[in-house]
């Protein structure tokens, strides 16, 4: 199988035409397969491809140690999936009797609303959604039930309480996933200003009905302001694998597509949806209707800005082949990483926390001196 001249393309290449087609791997070769799977678990995919090769009924046609891949990572994703689910009984149990909602955000929402983004789906973190009135409550509870603030420098802790949508992140010393509880889904200096009220109050209760998640066209409008105003991309196929799952599974229902615009519009999130409709579109070949294309693209960003995402989002998001990395994929980063914080801060104030986080940088690079006896 011919997938390109250019080795530093191939990569991209490959996984993307695997998770859009997954029959397409059943004519891969042994340097192929190598090379799909190296990609796979790097954008920690690899749980995901299994799960969609199984579906299509095509693990009979792939090679032996490829299944036992396939295999490890079932088992690895089923194991992170259940540190979720006990992580969440665990918060439940130390909030009991204290009358809260919480919303959960993100993946461990998609495990346990069992929507199509959990196929196959890893998470490093349980994302919480509680009213900001309530936030303090929350963390004092937690506290003193044993879980630890993972960020103990004290300009981490103001940051995260001045400026974040969310605390500094908890964890329990007995378990290894981190906790984040949000107020909101963007940074309080961000120039997005979603009402978190809203989402709350329009939040859908699970069976659990201690437990809710966000309705479908919040869901969708959050995975896209984190995804592309968060500037950290380490997870970004992935996440957009997610808006793709999203966008086919709710697309499907009645008015979905209206309530997502109007959503948007609502709660001056229409930017993100259109770099999450137009990257889904591009990079993975979702199927998204012409009217809502043209509806959204009235918030279209000037042409030279969105010829400069298109590139960076491509270098970033469509990862590179491992033995042929690209200086411009680590630049891209970078420059997605400013323009987030850019975004999320006054100029002031980024300036100040871009040159606290590069001297801190300095200090832990810098050699520890050696005394002499």
């Amino acid at each position: 199988m011919s997938i390109g001249r250019d080795p530093g393309k191939q990569g991209a290449n490959i996984l993307l035409r695997a998770l859009g087609d997954p029959a397409s791997t059943i004519s891969l070769g042994v340097e192929d397969w190598d090379l799909l799977l190296r990609l796979a678990r790097a954008t920690r995919l690899l749980g995901r491809l299994a799960v969609c090769i199984e579906e299509q009924g095509l693990l009979a046609q792939v090679p032996p140690r490829v299944v036992d891949h396939f295999s490890a990572a079932r088992v690895f994703v089923d194991h992170h999936q259940r540190m979720a689910r006990w992580e969440i009984s665990c918060i439940l149990k130390a909030l009991d009797g204290l009358d809260v909602p919480i919303a959960l955000l993100k993946g461990s929402a998609y495990i346990l609303a069992g929507l199509p983004p959990a196929r196959g789906r890893l998470l490093s973190d349980v994302d919480l959604l509680v009213p900001v009135a309530l936030l303090e409550q929350v963390e004092k509870t937690l506290l003193g039930k044993g879980w630890e603030s993972v960020k103990l420098e004290e300009y981490d802790q103001r940051y995260y309480r001045t400026w974040m949508h969310e605390l500094p992140p908890l964890r329990h010393p007995d378990r290894g996933l981190e906790v984040d509880i949000h107020h909101t889904i963007s940074p309080l200096t961000s120039r997005l200003n979603p009402d978190p009220e809203k989402l709350l109050l329009d939040s859908i209760s699970l069976a659990d009905e201690r437990l809710r998640v966000l309705q479908p066209v919040d869901m969708v409008l959050h995975s896209a302001v984190h995804l592309f105003y968060d500037g950290e991309f380490i997870n970004g196929l992935r996440d957009l694998v997610d808006l793709a799952d999203l966008f086919g599974h709710f697309g499907t229902r009645a008015g979905f597509w209206d309530e997502l615009i109007q959503r948007a519009r609502e709660q001056d999130l229409q930017r993100p949806l259109f770099y999450a409709l137009r990257y889904v579109q591009r990079l993975l070949g979702t199927d998204i209707p012409a009217s809502v294309l043209t509806a959204i693209d009235v918030v279209a960003p000037p042409r030279l800005i969105l010829y400069l995402m298109d590139r960076l989002i491509m270098w970033v998001m469509v990862p590179d082949h491992p033995d042929f990395p690209q200086y411009r994929t680590a630049v891209a980063q970078w420059l997605l990483y400013v323009r987030s914080h850019w975004l999320r801060m006054p100029p002031g104030l980024l300036l100040k926390h871009l040159a606290h986080k590069q001297i801190i940088r300095w200090k832990r690079r810098k050699p520890a001196t050696t005394v002499h006896q």
